[in-house]
């Protein structure tokens, strides 16, 4: 079931209404029971896998709080029990890591290692690879002593299903998600209405723009070889707005959602296409992975604490284990690879001023190029689109004339693309100095309405019916 299918129209008023009428102290139960069914009608095969990853998490997470309540007379006892919650910990990541390996990474091993792949083909389970992080994390904390384990089965499975984020996060944390989904709570009318508009903000995003730019950018990318010039550099701006779009958009739609309910997901976007260096841009792209991967792949490397090569080494791998996590290919390994290389150097470089604009110009572009090994089906089309980007510019009149022709677009519809477009980014730019919605919401009603309506009929008028695709995040 996808935010923008019929199926969900119907589900989400549903479930919405049954929730609030339902006693409080089974809300959870129903909840839970709703995200199972929500996740089933996306691929029923898997739901023992999602409910083997919560029960083996949970049992492990139950294992290392009890560790710590054996006695501990004397130093052997103390390094026996520090063992002992060493094995746990490494028997749950062995497990978990190994699970999401066996569905998403095993035929690419097969390959990287010169081996036919085995008979058997495994499907990717949708979400494996955000509940698999969710789990490890709350894994971690545990182990860490951030917070105690929780000893309720049923709420640590609706921590971990817990259909709005389910599929494609924002990736929970145990201290923030779970007390809120155990809580009690009345029903929030400007919360549930501050949900609804964030989700249509999340539905512009998707329906309207992603969706519109969606097919000239799969015939480029998906056929490089019969393309050349400034059709490339443009259909990978295009590609770096598609790919916001789809995935704030499907964010949005979350964090929304999850309002309805009285819940309050991770912010996970915040305007990234406005940074001034690539650190800042991973500061507001996928806000919950780049936490999670500096939390628990980043520090405990060592971080910045010791010595600048450690530093570059440690962001490096640190890049390229995030760009394998997006994909079994290596096109997506040199994509992290080149995110790793862009935050060595400007560790290397350490500019004193961030002139505003020629900044903001400057990542944008190197995130576009970064876009290129993610985007393109593999390594060898990547050297294709990047290696004929500039054919023909000495004739830049032809140069352009040429894209455009490749594009197969009139000027009129180029125009019709760019007016969504445009109002995304002053929506964007807007939303770095104040929360928009909040700030519409406020307006007098003979203002906000007539904004909510011409909104409404944007979507409506510039949304791209009947092509929806799922959201571009499904596959990782």
């Amino acid at each position: 079931m996808i935010f923008h299918s019929i199926m969900f129209a119907v589900f989400l008023p549903v479930i919405f209404i049954l929730y609030w009428i339902c006693p409080a102290k089974y809300r959870y139960l129903f909840l839970l029971a709703a995200s199972f069914y929500f996740y089933m009608q996306m691929d029923r095969r898997y739901i023992l896998l999602l409910l083997s990853t919560a029960a083996l998490s949970f049992f492990l997470a139950l294992a290392l709080q009890s560790a710590d309540s054996l006695p501990e007379s004397g130093k052997r006892a103390k390094r026996n029990i520090r063992i002992l919650k060493k094995i746990y910990l490494l028997a749950g990541i062995l497990l978990l890591v190994g699970c999401l390996a066996v569905f998403k990474y095993l035929d690419f091993f097969f390959e990287a290692a010169g081996l036919t792949s085995p008979a058997i083909q495994l499907m990717l389970p949708v979400g494996i690879s955000f509940y698999t992080f969710q789990t490890l994390g709350y894994l971690i904390d545990v182990y860490r002593g951030k917070y105690p384990a929780e000893r309720h089965f049923g709420y640590y499975c609706l921590f971990v299903s817990f259909f709005p984020q389910l599929l494609s996060g924002p990736i929970g944390r145990g201290d923030i998600l779970l007390p809120q989904l155990k809580k009690i709570r009345d029903f929030d009318p400007a919360q549930a209405s501050y949900g609804l508009k964030l989700m249509a903000v999340g539905y512009f995003k998707k329906l309207v723009i992603a969706e519109l730019l969606a097919p000239s950018i799969n015939s480029i990318y998906d056929n490089p070889a019969d393309y050349a010039g400034l059709v490339f550099p443009i259909a990978t701006i295009m590609f770096a707005i598609q790919i916001y779009c789809d995935f704030s958009g499907y964010t949005d739609i979350a964090i929304g959602c999850a309002k309805l309910f009285g819940i309050e997901l991770q912010e996970n976007f915040k305007s990234p296409y406005f940074s001034r260096s690539i650190r800042e841009f991973w500061s507001r792209w996928h806000i919950s992975l780049s936490a999670w991967f500096r939390d628990y792949v980043y520090i405990p490397l060592g971080g910045s604490r010791k010595g600048t090569f450690r530093h570059c080494l440690n962001l490096a791998l640190t890049f390229l284990v995030s760009g394998l996590w997006h994909g079994a290919g290596f096109h997506y390994i040199v994509w992290g690879a080149v995110h790793g290389i862009y935050q060595i150097l400007e560790i290397w470089i350490k500019p004193k001023r961030r002139h505003g604009f020629s900044s903001l110009l400057l990542t944008f572009a190197g995130v576009c190029f970064a876009w290129v090994f993610f985007r393109a089906d593999t390594l060898q089309d990547a050297w294709i689109i990047l290696s004929r980007s500039l054919y023909g510019i000495g004739d830049f009149s032809s140069y352009l004339k040429n894209a455009v022709i490749s594009l197969d677009m009139s000027y009129s519809y180029m125009i019709y693309l760019c007016i969504p477009i445009l109002l995304l980014a002053v929506y964007d730019y807007v939303s770095l100095k104040t929360d928009v919605i909040a700030r519409i919401s406020s307006c007098r009603p003979w203002i906000r309405y007539p904004v909510y309506i011409l909104f409404l009929l944007i979507i409506l008028l510039f949304s791209e019916k009947g092509v929806s695709t799922e959201f571009y995040y499904f596959q990782f």
